[in-house]
């Protein structure tokens, strides 16, 4: 692989980032709010999915009553 010297890999990676398109302010809080309301969504499944399965386990095992 061919040597760059620093000064042309910098102008590179400015010039790759220029053509980067940045999402806006708004785009970015939608973003956010989604994100944290599908870890709240899959908070609660887990949750009754953990408990299903150890009411389960403990009705097989006979320990559930």
């Amino acid at each position: 692989m061919a040597k760059t010297n620093p000064f042309t890999f910098l102008q590179q990676v400015r010039s790759e980032a220029s053509k980067v398109t940045w999402p806006t302010q708004k785009e970015t809080a939608i973003t956010t709010v989604m994100v944290f309301v599908m870890v709240a969504l899959a908070s609660v499944f887990f949750l009754l999915a953990d408990q299903v399965l150890s009411f389960g386990v403990s009705f097989i095992l006979g320990l559930g009553g």
